[in-house]
């Protein structure tokens, strides 16, 4: 994975309301640029018309007046392999991060959200598989903590949302990641008439590996994989949170009023208001939590567009809690117009590779 440092470093009704107020508050909207770098297979192809497709969803959805860099390719990758996405990132010092929240709020969810964060210039978070564990090295149960140590003093994020937190020039020229699909396999790359049986659903998961670029990504995914995101030995350190983690609790953690970034099968949620409101499941952990990797929503609950699978053939839909999502995480939302509702199915997680689709029970 890529690393650039960069500075300084009830729910649905709850939903639907934050979503409500925000149309009603909406003013002059400006727009997100995407662009897209061919490193190979892509012009002239029916995938640069689902790059592009996608692209624009993106554009139409979010009005940060920033220009998103993005290689992408199309191409070859080996047997098994369908694609994956790469994102550059960066560590942002806790302060500036709610600083930069507070300052780009706007909307009732950026309000809610930079209301309840922590005052700083550190946060407290419950975390496990640590090396310095208290409860013994590398032990699975979750502990507090609250020494004031690197993690608790700093993110890290996608470059992309640093650009939209304004904390990383919107126009600087860096690269902001890489997505690659496999020529290899059969796509629908219209999905204007539904999937075709068999074929995937280029433009659908397109948008998904876009959105992880664009910021919804979760530091358990380094802890699950015992992969310190700022080397070191494995202590809590090593691991940092997300923008998004910021958002993730569990009622253990919520109950001392901090989030939650352990790797176990406990549930973990998204709240906006410090842990009172579940707004939504997360993932867990491929490998010490349900299976599926933390940087989505849970899996088979029909949340959204950040689903870790969809069925074959099957439409993904874009749901307030995506908005939602990428509106605290320091996006703006223009929702002047109607959300499109892209078709997904199999989403592939940040450098998942192979075919494993499975029929998502109707929630």
């Amino acid at each position: 994975m890529k690393n650039t440092i960069f500075g300084r470093r009830k729910t649905t009704r709850v939903l639907a309301a934050i979503i409500g107020l925000q149309i009603a508050c909406i003013g002059s909207v400006q727009a997100l640029t995407i662009n897209l770098n061919d490193i190979g297979g892509v012009a002239g192809t029916d995938a640069e018309a689902g790059f592009l497709a996608a692209a624009n969803f993106w554009e139409g959805i979010l009005a940060d007046n920033v220009t998103v860099n993005l290689d992408v390719g199309f191409s070859s990758l080996g047997a098994g392999i369908l694609g994956g996405a790469t994102s550059a990132l960066g560590i942002v010092d806790y302060t500036s991060v709610r600083n930069a929240m507070i300052a780009d709020a706007t909307s009732v969810g950026d309000a809610i959200a930079t209301a309840n964060l922590a005052a700083g210039p550190t946060f407290d978070t419950m975390i496990n598989l640590t090396a310095d564990n208290p409860n013994g090295a590398f032990s699975f149960t979750p502990y507090l903590d609250n020494d004031g140590g690197l993690n608790n003093a700093l993110n890290y994020m996608t470059s992309a949302n640093a650009r939209a937190l304004g904390l990383l020039a919107g126009n600087d020229p860096q690269n902001d990641g890489l997505i690659q699909f496999s020529s290899d396999f059969a796509f629908d790359f219209d999905a204007s008439y539904g999937i075709g049986g068999g074929l995937i659903d280029f433009v659908g998961v397109a948008i998904h590996e876009i959105g992880h670029t664009l910021g919804f990504i979760s530091g358990v995914d380094q802890l699950d994989n015992l992969l310190p995101l700022i080397g070191g030995t494995g202590i809590d350190d090593d691991y940092l949170s997300t923008t998004l983690d910021l958002f993730r609790y569990s009622d253990l953690s919520a109950g001392l009023g901090v989030t939650d970034m352990s790797a176990d099968g406990r549930s973990k949620y998204f709240s906006i208001d410090g842990g009172t409101t579940n707004l939504a499941e997360f993932s867990t952990g491929v490998n010490f939590g349900d299976g599926r990797q933390a940087s989505h929503w849970r899996d088979n609950l029909g949340l959204g567009i950040m689903d870790p699978t969809f069925a074959p053939g099957e439409f993904g839909v874009v749901t307030a809690l995506d908005l939602v999502a990428f509106d605290v995480i320091g996006w703006d939302l223009n929702l002047s117009q109607p959300v499109p509702e892209p078709a997904t199915i199999t989403l592939m997680g940040i450098g998942l590779v192979g075919l494993a689709y499975r029929r998502r029970r109707k929630a």
